[in-house]
């Protein structure tokens, strides 16, 4: 009952947040000259200009947008922290969450993700976020690992989503939601379990065309035998262990590497070390974080990238930094938007407040993207075909939010409206070319049936 009264305060807590958070700024107009480099810059960096955010970056410039949003370390709106701290999902041990139902801790998960994705400053690490989890993707439906997953986007993915790339795949290696999901946690000397060592190499690291055979795919297996799931009596229940038992201590051989009889857990952290630093998951990585951000593979960005990589010893900032760059930025095609991108940015362009709860969550079932329910282990599609029929989801999603009909979301058009000097369309565009091509009957049309039309455009599922 705890956990479903936490719950409670959780929703009750929203008017609170929608009082702490700030208004919306005096002069939300764009700045004046070429918007559309800032607009694309802003784009691709984040989930999209909340009102007044391209003159500011316009005003930063370039080279000090891109510094503070690879740094990471803006404060956190106290609006927001108000709701997150409310939430089971992040503050409770796993083993005593499972008491809980598990839907309860799905909605909380979302939650998390819609509000921090919104209203967070730090918006690259937030889309970094989005791009790890799909990387090493859980599945919450699976067991309890949606009780584990809290911990998990804690320790793993937010703790490095700009830091390291082998302390990122160590931390999952260890992470108990990981382990639960690809079953590692029966992988044990004898009858070694392959599920995790073949995903760690074919989607985490190497790629599927990386190099690795079927029996280095053994052969790893067997380096994380005992890798597990602590369940014994008095212990910590839930927490990663390493059970010697459970270990096979033979030599092991992996991609050419000689792993030593009698090393222990050792086997698996030496496994981690020569995939964090192999070549080829350079490569992989970079090549699936060129497709995210810029919507294509240039190899030779892709290849400065790997190169970056491998010079930095996987240091994510520096890779993303090499990738950023504004030519590959201003060359590279449209990226459409993920359900999740879409319900986000629509959120932030039109200063809309939201407690990310159940009826806005609805809408994102809707459009095919609940969040940590993807069952495959490759996490969601970033392919544009995979999502092209989720148009008419859009289209009622955005009808319902600017009507006002979605439980605990606001949006304040008419006040958006006269602060941006009544160009609205521009605003939500983030185009100045707007007014050149906005008749008299759009301009005298009323807010709510403007703002539908901007953000249900073709234009808007772009970025």
């Amino acid at each position: 009952m705890l956990g479903l009264g936490a719950a409670a305060m959780a929703t009750g807590c929203a008017p609170l947040a929608r009082r702490l958070a700030g208004d919306l700024p005096k002069d939300v107009s764009l700045p004046t000259g070429k918007v559309e480099p800032i607009l694309r810059l802003v784009n691709r960096l984040s989930f999209g200009p909340t009102p007044g955010e391209l003159r500011r970056v316009a005003e930063l410039g370039y080279a000090k947008y891109l510094d503070e949003q690879l740094d990471g370390s803006q404060s956190e709106p106290l609006s927001l922290m108000v709701q997150l701290q409310r939430l089971d999902a992040y503050r409770m041990d796993a083993h005593e969450m499972e008491e809980l139902p598990l839907e309860l801790i799905l909605a909380q998960l979302q939650q998390g993700a819609i509000l921090r994705a919104t209203y967070s400053p730090n918006q690259l690490r937030e889309r970094m976020v989005e791009f790890w989890s799909d990387h090493f993707n859980v599945y919450g439906r699976k067991g309890s690992t949606a009780f584990r997953k809290g911990t998990d986007d804690a320790n793993v993915i937010r703790k490095n989503a700009l830091g390291s790339f082998k302390d990122l795949l160590s931390a999952s290696a260890h992470s108990p939601a990981m382990l639960a999901y690809l079953d590692n946690q029966v992988n044990v000397r004898g009858v070694a379990n392959e599920n995790y060592a073949r995903e760690l190499m074919e989607l985490h690291t190497l790629g599927v065309h990386g190099g690795s055979t079927q029996k280095d795919v053994q052969e790893v297996a067997r380096c994380f035998t005992g890798w597990g799931i602590e369940n014994r009596f008095l212990r910590s229940k839930g927490k990663f262990v390493f059970d010697s038992d459970k270990h096979d201590d033979g030599v092991k051989h992996v991609l050419g590497h000689v792993v030593p009889a009698g090393a222990g857990q050792e086997d698996g952290e030496l496994v981690i070390s020569i995939l964090a630093n192999h070549p080829n998951t350079a490569k992989f990585v970079c090549t699936k974080m060129c497709r995210y951000f810029l919507g294509h593979i240039d190899e030779g960005t892709v290849n400065e990238m790997a190169q970056a990589f491998q010079k930095t010893k996987g240091d994510i900032g520096s890779v993303v930094r090499c990738m950023f760059t504004e030519k590959n930025l201003q060359e590279s095609p449209p990226v459409q938007k993920r359900p999740f991108d879409y319900m986000v940015s629509a959120l932030r362009v039109t200063g809309a407040q939201t407690d990310g709860g159940k009826a806005i969550q609805d809408h994102l079932d809707k459009m095919g993207m609940p969040l940590y329910q993807w069952p495959m282990p490759d996490g969601y599609p970033v392919k544009t075909e995979a999502w092209t029929g989720t148009l008419l989801a859009r289209w009622n999603f955005v009808g319902a939010m600017v009507a006002g009909k979605i439980g605990g979301t606001d949006v304040d058009l008419e006040k958006l409206n006269d602060r941006s000097g009544n160009h609205l369309a521009e605003v939500l565009t983030g185009s100045g070319a707007a007014a050149a091509t906005t008749s008299q009957a759009v301009k005298d049309a009323k807010p709510e049936s403007l703002a539908f039309a901007c953000l249900a455009s073709p234009e808007f599922q772009w970025r």
